[in-house]
């Protein structure tokens, strides 16, 4: 069996190291930030439609 021993950045494509790479799966801090700034400014997105809000101030007052 081959173990793997790189893989390709989601980011940028370019092929990395796993082994000893503290920003996994990524090759680069770059690449990592680059990401979590898409997560953070709502970049990825499942399509569909968007769900009903919720109105905290519409609960029952009992």
């Amino acid at each position: 069996m081959c173990a793997v021993t790189t893989i390709k950045c989601p980011h940028c494509r370019k092929e990395t190291e796993l082994a000893g790479n503290p920003y996994r799966p990524f090759c680069s801090e770059r690449c990592k930030m680059i990401d979590l700034g898409t997560w953070a400014s709502e970049g990825y997105r499942i399509p569909g439609e968007k769900a009903p809000q919720h109105d905290d101030g519409d609960e029952d007052e009992n």
